[in-house]
């Protein structure tokens, strides 16, 4: 199984933190649902050009947060919804995805003031977005 994740040597985040990053959105999102196998440690570091210690720990951190199985002897499977606490791994997925860009904002030295028109306005622009996609859905 070949899944759709890339991973950039020269990115300053180490490797098997983008693998994990990508999976999590991955499960999260719907993309790999529940049972979804998941290919081996081996055929993933073969896919990915990694070392088998990057994807053995990448795969132990999922585990860790419970979005990941291992079935020994049968392989690595997405958990049933039933075992992830979405709402917690999304919260944590959010929490790191602007932890991520206030490091960013802190590298170039952007303005508070700034920041903070331009957060507004992708706030109004998500919180429009959902509440048509919600209203889709009823």
């Amino acid at each position: 199984m070949q899944l759709p994740i890339q991973v950039k040597l020269d990115h300053p985040m180490p490797i098997y933190q983008q693998i994990q990053d990508q999976l999590s959105q991955l499960i999260l999102s719907g993309q790999l649902p529940p049972g979804s196998p998941l290919p081996s440690i081996r055929a993933l570091a073969i896919n990915l050009s990694c070392s088998i210690i990057t994807t053995k720990r990448a795969y132990q951190e999922l585990e860790q947060k419970g979005l990941i199985v291992v079935k020994q002897g049968r392989g690595t499977f997405v958990s049933s919804l039933e075992e992830i606490d979405v709402p917690s791994a999304q919260q944590k997925e959010i929490e790191k995805a602007i932890q991520e860009l206030f490091l960013f904002l802190k590298r170039i030295h952007a303005s508070p003031e700034k920041v903070e028109t331009i957060f507004m306005k992708q706030l109004h622009s998500f919180q429009k977005w959902h509440l048509e996609k919600t209203e889709e859905d009823t």
